[in-house]
């Protein structure tokens, strides 16, 4: 075997192919053309690198744009990050300035940053209901919503069902009536649920106040308080246990 001159040791050759590259081979000395495994290798990487740079200056190129565009033009909502901004929520009917980064949801806004702490934080995945919020009257986890996907809606806590003068909803007076709570960890989140209930239906049966709070999670299992609760803010008799003989 001969030896390669760079690395002085055999180099297994096929006698009858000549290899790309060298003396007679294809892309070598005198050969009949062809590129080399190397100069293959080094022609994919570069062009790959520079596809990758094109992208990354036509992308920067891009967001600048849409960082600049809307506050020039007037075309569309500026763009927030990474930094924390200024934003405005509407929270209980009140303006509400608060300073957030653009990650932090509304739970985190209410609970750490304006010291609302009605809704509570227990799964942080939208599973347990503790969390319960009105936006734009819909029923949504707050703990799965951004605060400035927020700005511009109307945002009702446990805190603003209360009417200004102090007195409670009818919601909230029945929960207490029926003592509807035992840790009271889930209560806050357990009123919001009723109170979008009756806001849509206004005489629900006892099948669809169970379907409206099944999203909800009560450790302590008061649910059968719960939901004569439901049924006497509506104006009806609540539903007695059955006792066995």
């Amino acid at each position: 075997m001969p030896e390669d001159p760079k690395l002085h040791r055999p180099v297994a050759r096929n006698e009858g192919t000549r290899l790309v590259g060298e003396p007679g081979g294809p892309g070598g000395p005198g050969g009949a053309g062809g590129v080399s495994r190397r100069s293959f290798i080094k022609t994919v990487g570069v062009s790959a690198a520079a596809s990758s740079l094109a992208a990354a200056a036509q992308g920067a190129g891009v967001l600048g744009a849409h960082l600049d565009e809307p506050e020039a033009k007037g075309s569309g909502p500026a763009m927030l990050g990474p930094e924390a901004a200024n934003i405005t929520l509407n929270i209980n009917g009140k303006s509400t300035p608060v300073r957030v980064e653009p990650a932090t949801t509304l739970l985190e806004a209410l609970r750490l940053h304006l010291s609302m702490t009605g809704a509570k934080e227990v799964c942080d995945r939208g599973a347990c209901g503790a969390c319960s919020v009105l936006v734009d009257g819909r029923l949504v986890t707050a703990c799965m919503l951004l605060a400035v996907d927020c700005i511009g809606s109307k945002i009702v806590t446990v805190e603003g069902l209360a009417s200004a003068d102090g007195k409670l909803d009818p919601v909230q007076e029945m929960f207490i009536k029926h003592d509807a709570l035992q840790c009271g960890f889930c209560t806050p989140g357990f009123v919001v649920a009723s109170r979008a209930l009756l806001n849509t239906t206004p005489k629900p049966t006892l099948t669809q106040i169970k379907r409206a709070l099944s999203g909800n999670i009560c450790r302590c299992g008061t649910y059968s308080n719960m939901f004569n609760a439901v049924l006497e803010a509506s104006g009806q008799a609540p539903v007695m246990d059955q006792k066995g003989a």
